[in-house]
């Protein structure tokens, strides 16, 4: 690497919806721009969510000097529990930023030993060779930043999410008088959202659906119900404006939900009349058509308070007729088909369900095409990198940039791991470093080609056979008929006469290998094998199958 060239090495958010990381590095200093997760789709049975892999950092932690988080989405903070065991580095965010960290950090126990620093607005501050100074930008959430590194090659804009709302409603516009002064003096490179690069025109402003909220709260008869991201602060906000308008009460379910909530009114980010916002109990004792109550669940996460709801498992809280819900979200790409099912249960049940599809229940936080391009123009930058997308995203936004006068030879459309390097003159892909998803479950962790994720599916797509045997240990044969059962092959009625061929044929190759072979794991793998190829040949299906061996 030349001395004088800075690395740009995306560890996350290229490619995909969420996971949303980047680092900057120069010399002897790396800095991190964000740590997010990756929602789980259908094909990832059993995972919670993904991280992004930072194998990268990990080797190099004594040069990475900080992590600067552009604002409190999960997708942006919600590998931190994850990466700072990893790596001891301060936490750069703002205020409100900062206090949703803290909470997540503090529900596994990892606060006392995180270095979080709150930054302001537009008060530079260095980290290693980097000057750093955040600006903001409006988004859908208080307090989202964009964030100029001044680098030893030249001025970095990372425009975190963003758009252009006049009318946003926490008040707060995206700052372009104070980017423009920033950037007046020439920017090397602009990182830029990509995630709404398809969509023509301009964002919708969040006061459409502070309307609509209005209407719908107003409008209904019984209890209303809405769903949201627990990090949704504005939104949240705008549904207790609405419910105080409408004389009703506002109780809120879901520990994330709960916890937010109470961090963001205590740091004055959410405000409510005196006596507003009341406990699930209390909430209990008013008549229905007072209440509003708010939940985690609008991308029907099975264990989220809505998907509950809408299955009958709630422990307070069941569907009654008269209910309106609303989906205050629009579906992360993956997540539609989980979502229409709780919609379609909650139908069921007899609620009155608005969803974006149907009503202005919900405005996406990120800038279309028009608002794309009046960044890229104010900002003027040599060198693009769309990121936050996936792939078609990220290539419609470098066309963009070329529309307005970006060199398409200066625009880089990477994949994680790509590593970009740049001088004042020149740009170029020079390699790679390991990137790629760490898919969470539970206590463990598993890469994306884990064969326990390939057998999940496996699973889930054919099924389960078990083979009992139980052998004379002295004579190697088994002592009676080997019994079988399935889980999910084949329907019970239908597997009597199968599974007494399946016992014989196993028998009988047991039968055939004697008392020669008495490792059990030999004779495990012969039963696998011979089960497996006797049920493709009957039912041209290969279900995962399982033997348990004992000796008598």
């Amino acid at each position: 690497m030349p001395d004088n060239a800075l690395r740009v090495i995306p560890l996350g958010g290229l490619g995909e919806i969420g996971q949303n990381m980047m680092a900057l590095e120069y010399g002897d200093d790396i800095v991190v721009i964000d740590a997010g997760v990756l929602f789980p789709e259908e094909d990832m049975p059993g995972i919670d969510f993904g991280i992004p892999d930072i194998t990268f950092l990990r080797e190099n932690e004594d040069r990475v000097r900080a992590i600067l988080i552009t604002h409190g989405h999960e997708d942006h903070i919600g590998a931190l529990p994850y990466v700072l065991p990893e790596l001891d580095v301060p936490v750069y965010a703002s205020r409100l930023t900062h206090g949703l960290i803290s909470v997540k950090l503090r529900e596994r126990g990892l606060l006392k030993n995180a270095d979080l620093q709150v930054v302001e607005p537009l008060e530079p501050f260095t980290v290693g060779c980097f000057g750093v100074e955040f600006f903001r930008v409006c988004h859908s959430i208080p307090d989202a930043m964009g964030i100029a590194i001044t680098t030893p090659v030249g001025l970095v804009i990372h425009t975190g999410d963003f758009k252009i709302d006049h009318t946003p409603a926490d008040g707060q516009s995206t700052d372009f008088a104070a980017l423009s002064q920033i950037a007046d003096n020439g920017v090397l490179l602009l990182c830029s959202d990509s995630t709404y690069a398809e969509v023509e025109g301009y964002t919708a402003s969040e006061q459409v659906v502070g309307e609509a909220l209005d209407r719908a709260i107003g409008d209904a008869k019984g209890r209303v119900m809405i769903a949201t991201f627990a990090s949704l602060i504005s939104r949240i906000q705008q549904v207790i404006n609405a419910a105080v308008r409408s004389n009703r009460k506002v109780t809120v379910v879901g520990r994330s939900m709960q916890n937010n909530v109470k961090m963001a009114i205590n740091m004055g980010y959410l405000a409510a009349p005196p006596g507003t916002v009341i406990t699930m109990a209390q909430a209990r004792q008013l008549p229905l058509e007072e209440v509003v109550i708010v939940a985690t669940g609008s991308q029907g996460e099975p264990t989220s308070a809505l998907v509950r709801i809408a299955n009958g498992e709630h422990q307070d809280i069941e569907i009654v007729a008269g209910d309106t819900v609303i989906i205050s979200a629009s579906p992360i790409p993956g997540n539609e088909t989980v979502i229409a099912k709780t919609i379609d249960n909650l139908f069921r049940q007899g609620a009155h369900v608005l969803y974006s599809r149907i009503a202005m229940v919900h405005v996406h936080g990120h800038a279309s095409q028009e608002e794309l391009k009046m960044m890229l123009s104010l900002v003027r930058p040599r060198f693009f990198v769309p990121i936050h997308g996936e792939h078609r995203h990220l290539v419609r936004h470098a066309m963009l940039a070329s529309s307005i006068g970006v060199p398409e030879s200066n625009s880089f459309v990477l994949e994680d791991g790509d590593v970009l390097e740049l001088t004042a003159e020149r740009g170029e892909v020079v390699g790679s470093v390991p990137a790629g998803h760490v898919f969470v479950d539970g206590q463990h962790f598993w890469s994306r080609h884990s064969s326990v994720l390939g057998e999940r599916r496996r699973l889930a797509r054919e099924g389960v056979v078990t083979v009992s045997v139980t052998l004379d240990s002295r004579t190697g044969l088994p002592v009676g008929p080997p019994n079988i059962a399935s889980v999910g092959f084949v329907e019970l009625n239908d597997s009597q006469d199968l599974f007494e061929k399946t016992s014989k044929i196993t028998a009988s190759h047991l039968e055939e290998m004697g008392p020669s072979v008495l490792n059990l794991e030999q004779v495990k793998a012969a039963i696998r094998k011979s089960v497996s190829d006797f049920l493709y040949k009957e039912t041209r299906r290969r279900p995962t199958v399982l033997a348990t061996v004992e000796k008598v």
